[in-house]
C-alpha cells in the first residue's frame, strides 16, 4: 500500500498539495483533472525526481520519502516512453537490471521472461526508431515490468496513440494485470482509459488533490462533466 500524507511539493510559483492519499496493493488509480494542475509533479515527486517540503510517502509502512529513485521499488513510464535511441530494445529492457548489478545470464533470462510476456521477441534487435507507436509502448512496459517494481507510474502513456491502438493498449494492460498483478498510477486526460482501466479515480484541480472516487461515483460529479461532454462531442463527430 502507498499512503501519501499532508505532501507539499513547491516549484518556483506553482505548489502541489496532497493532503491524503492510500493506493491499495494491487490497484489501479487513475489520476485525472485539467492540465497544469500537478498530475506529472505527483508522479516524479512519488518517483524521487521532486522532493517535498513538507509531508511522508510510504510504501508498506516504510517511509521513503528521501530515498532516491533507485530505492523506491516505483518505476515511472513517461509520455514519450523515454526509450534510448541508441540502444536496440534488448540493450533498453537491460539496462534497469544491469544497473542494479544484475549478471548477464539473469539480465538475459528476465528480457526474455518479459519479452516473451510482451510478444516483442521478434524486436529485440531493432532500435527505437524502427518501432511502431505501439510497440514502442511495449518496449517502455517491458523495461518498466522487468525489473519486477512495486508499483508503476505512468504519465499519459496512450497519448501518442491513434484511436484505434489506444483501445488496443487499453485491452493489451487489462490483459497485462491478470498475469503481473502490478499497483498502478495512471495519468491521463482520457475518459475512456480512466473508466476502462481504473479501479478508483483521484481527481485534482490548480495543485491541490480534491477527492479520490469509485468510477461510477466520478462519473456522477460534477468534475467528470467537462471529459463527458468530450466524449460526445467525439462520438457525434464520428458519426
Amino acid at each position: 500500500m502507498i499512503v501519501v500524507e499532508d505532501l507539499v511539493v513547491k516549484l518556483g510559483d506553482f505548489t502541489l498539495e496532497i493532503p491524503r492519499l492510500e493506493v491499495r496493493d494491487r490497484e489501479y488509480l487513475v489520476v485525472m483533472g485539467p492540465s497544469g494542475v500537478g498530475k506529472t509533479v505527483f508522479l516524479l515527486t512519488l518517483a524521487g525526481f521532486f522532493t517535498p517540503m513538507r509531508g511522508r510517502i510510504l510504501v508498506n509502512g516504510r517511509n521513503i520519502t528521501r530515498y532516491p529513485p533507485e530505492k523506491r521499488g516505483f518505476t515511472l513510464i513517461p509520455q514519450d516512453y523515454g526509450l534510448f535511441p541508441h540502444m536496440t530494445v534488448y540493450e533498453n529492457i537491460a539496462f534497469g537490471l544491469e544497473v542494479r548489478g544484475f549478471n548477464k545470464k539473469d539480465v538475459r533470462d528476465r528480457v526474455e521472461w518479459i519479452a516473451e510476456v510482451l510478444e516483442i521477441k521478434n524486436i529485440l534487435g531493432k532500435k527505437p526508431r524502427e518501432l511502431s507507436g505501439g510497440e514502442q509502448q511495449r518496449v517502455a512496459l517491458a523495461r518498466a515490468l522487468v525489473v519486477k517494481p512495486e508499483i508503476i507510474l505512468l504519465d499519459e502513456p496512450f497519448s501518442n496513440l491513434d484511436p484505434r491502438r489506444r483501445a488496443g493498449a487499453r485491452e493489451f494492460i487489462k490483459e497485462l494485470r491478470k498475469k503481473l498483478g502490478f499497483t498502478a498510477i495512471h495519468v491521463t486526460h482520457d475518459l475512456v482509459d480512466a473508466v476502462e482501466l481504473g479501479d478508483r479515480i483521484a481527481y485534482m484541480e490548480s495543485g491541490r488533490l480534491l477527492g479520490v472516487y469509485g468510477v461510477e461515483e466520478f462519473l456522477k460529479s460534477p468534475y467528470a462533466r467537462p471529459y463527458i461532454d468530450n466524449v460526445k462531442a467525439l462520438v457525434k463527430f464520428l458519426r
